[in-house]
Formats: structure tokens, C-alpha cells, sequence
């Protein structure tokens, strides 16, 4: 037993001294690492999968995908087949990487301006900054597909076809994004849409929602087991609302015709009613204003 506490400390030590003489490259020119691949028409996804980095991804006049990296992980940019993927992934002992020296690691990736198919993005921990140039200039694309294990995520600036987003554990804010379908699934965390249009299929386990709509041109489905939601939309929009609760409150703060208001459930038309909206709580509040 003696001898296996022995090792273990040996190559602890071994470790820590290699990652503390490694950190001291503040003293000489530190290289980024930079890898790049041809985007061919071809290539109909892009594949990102992060972990423990602080990734920004940057649409700009090129024809490659391109990434840049700082940290001493191993970078990957690769085609294969019809998809392009970018990774970094931890060698050795990474997850022991908590030297004070060490610099915060920062992932770049370049993509063409012009790309409008298929992104998915896979994030275990860390942050992801995506965004398009402005609202009028939107980043478009066909899909957009996110899964974050337990991660921070800013989006602004989209227009997407389908948009999928999956978090487990994490805090996502996004700002103008319209849609044709929307799916939102929420384990743990927080999720806040600022300037949205388009369907909403969301499903909360614990966690929050909040989501300002712009324009209401489709239909809305929220199912809740444990949190809140709040749903802001606009004073003209035209909804039929169908609204069950089990142990909580449905609000809404917008008039309602034909309303129909019981102690666990809520129905009324706003306008038209042309778009339905339909909310399922089992444990937690939704307003709607």
C-alpha cells in the first residue's frame, strides 16, 4: 500500500513540476497554436466539441474554417466526409491543468461569412460567444443544433431555419434569433431570449425561462415539471391559450376573451386566436404579459 501512495506522489510531483516549468513561457514568446482546414462544397456540417474554454466563433469573409488556440490542449480542425470538425480535447493529466500561471485558455474559429448549412455545437464546460454582425446583418443558417453539459452560452444576431439547444447544467442568453421551429429543453439551468420569432417547443425540468417575442407567427408548447417561465409577447399578438397547472400559477396579463379561468387551469383568446398557446406546469409559475 505504501509503495502505491508512493508512486502516486511521484508522479504528482513529476507532473506539477512539468506544469509549473511549462507555465513560466510568460518569460519567452508564447505560440498559439493554429490549425485550419479547406471548407468544399462538400462540407454541409460543422462540428464543434469544447470543453473548459472560452470559445468565440467569428463569421468573416474567408473560405476555410479556421481555429486558433492558447492552450496546451490538443487542437483538432479535420474534415471527414460532408462534415468539418473542430475539438479540444485533454492530454495527460489536463484535468489537473490549475497552475497559477497558467493563462485562461481561449479557442477561436473562423467560418465563412457565406456558410448557411448546418452547425452543431457541443459544449462541456466553458463559455461560447456566437454571434452575427448585427440584427439587420444576421448569421443564417439551416440548423443550429447546441448541447452544453455545463456551460455558458451568448448568442446574438441569427436567423435559423431549425434550432435545437439542449442544457444539462448551464446559463444560455440569446438576442435576436428568429426561427421556423425553436426546441428548447432545459435540465438545470437558466435560459433568456430577448427579440425572438418563430415556433417554441420548450421543456423545463428545474430551471428558469424567459422569453420576449417580437412577432408571434407560430405556435408555442411549454411543458414545465419544476420552474418558472415568463412569456413576454406583443399587444397585438393573436393566441388561443390552453393552460394547465398542477401546483403553481399560469398569469396572464394580457386581456383575454372567451376566458374560461379555474384554480389549476386557464383558457382564453387574445385577437384572432390564430396561434395557439399551450402551457403544462406541473410544479412552478408561468406568467404571461
Amino acid at each position: 500500500m505504501k509503495r502505491i501512495v508512493l508512486l502516486l506522489l511521484v508522479i504528482t510531483g513529476l507532473y506539477i513540476l512539468y506544469n509549473q516549468v511549462s507555465a513560466f513561457d510568460w518569460f519567452s514568446k508564447t505560440a498559439n497554436k493554429t490549425t485550419q482546414s479547406a471548407l468544399t462544397k462538400g462540407i454541409d456540417v460543422i462540428e464543434v466539441d469544447i470543453s473548459s474554454v472560452s470559445t468565440t466563433i467569428i463569421p468573416e469573409d474567408r473560405e476555410d474554417v479556421k481555429a486558433i488556440y492558447n492552450g496546451r490542449d490538443k487542437l483538432t480542425v479535420r474534415e471527414h466526409g460532408d462534415t468539418i470538425e473542430v475539438s479540444v480535447r485533454h492530454k495527460g493529466f489536463g484535468w489537473l491543468d490549475w497552475s497559477p500561471f497558467s493563462k485562461k485558455k481561449k479557442l477561436i474559429i473562423y467560418i465563412p461569412e457565406d456558410y448557411h448549412r448546418k452547425i452543431r455545437i457541443s459544449l462541456g464546460s466553458g463559455n461560447v460567444n456566437f454571434s452575427g454582425q448585427s440584427k439587420s446583418k444576421p448569421v443564417k443558417l439551416d440548423e443550429l443544433k447546441v448541447d452544453i453539459g455545463s456551460g455558458n452560452m451568448d448568442l446574438k444576431n441569427m436567423t435559423i431555419n431549425n434550432f435545437e439547444q439542449n442544457v444539462a447544467s448551464g446559463n444560455v442568453d440569446i438576442k435576436s434569433l428568429q426561427t421556423e421551429t425553436g426546441s428548447f429543453d432545459v435540465s438545470s439551468g437558466s435560459l433568456d431570449v430577448k427579440e425572438y420569432t418563430g415556433a417554441i417547443q420548450a421543456n423545463v425540468s428545474s430551471g428558469e425561462i424567459d422569453f420576449q417575442v417580437d412577432q408571434l407567427t407560430d405556435s408555442i408548447d411549454i411543458e414545465v415539471s419544476s420552474g418558472d417561465v415568463k412569456l413576454d409577447l406583443p399587444n397585438n399578438a393573436d393566441f388561443t391559450l390552453d393552460g394547465d397547472v398542477t401546483s403553481g400559477d399560469i398569469i396572464c396579463e394580457l386581456p383575454l376573451t372567451s376566458k374560461n379561468i379555474k384554480k389549476r387551469s386557464i383558457e382564453g383568446i387574445h385577437g384572432s386566436g390564430k396561434y395557439k398557446i399551450d402551457l403544462d406546469v406541473s410544479s412552478g409559475d408561468i406568467t404571461i404579459r
